[in-house]
């Protein structure tokens, strides 16, 4: 079974699919999306789910500092219950603290990747870090 990894922002959402064995992430693509106009990329998600035969959805929650939910936290938790509610997958979140700033971090060490291009794949790249230590901390867990 693939699941989706997704780091949910209020102008994307960044997509991560799983290989079939549930070890490996990789980044799929970046959906645009506008929660000011309630545009919210339900449809090109549903052509994710069904190309990738998705069984289930790790969302990343973005916890403040002191473990408490702010603002965009509520907001992916609105987005799964969304995901649930039209596709009926399971949602798993997994605290998402950082993995933007260790994404672009790792773009900035390549050191080939412009300000431009970085902003470009920063979210994808940060879906592929979610749904990566997520399989990581499961596979642990089953061992």
């Amino acid at each position: 079974m693939r699941l989706l990894g997704l780091d949910v922002g209020s102008k994307t959402v960044g997509v991560a699919v799983s290989d079939l064995l549930g070890w490996t992430a990789q980044g799929v693509e970046i959906i645009p999306i506008n929660e000011d106009k309630d545009i919210f990329g339900l449809d090109r998600l549903k052509e994710l789910i069904d190309q990738y035969e998705v069984g289930g959805i790790v969302l990343g929650l973005p916890k403040n500092m002191n473990n408490s939910l702010g603002e965009r936290a509520v907001k992916s938790q609105e987005y799964g219950k969304m995901i649930e509610d039209n596709f009926h997958l399971p949602i798993d979140f997994i605290d998402e603290r950082l993995t933007t700033v260790q994404a672009e971090r790792m773009l900035i060490d390549e050191g080939n990747v412009s300000r431009k291009k970085r902003k470009q794949v920063i979210d994808k790249l940060a879906a592929v870090m979610i749904l990566q230590n997520y399989l990581d901390a499961k596979g642990k867990l089953t061992q």
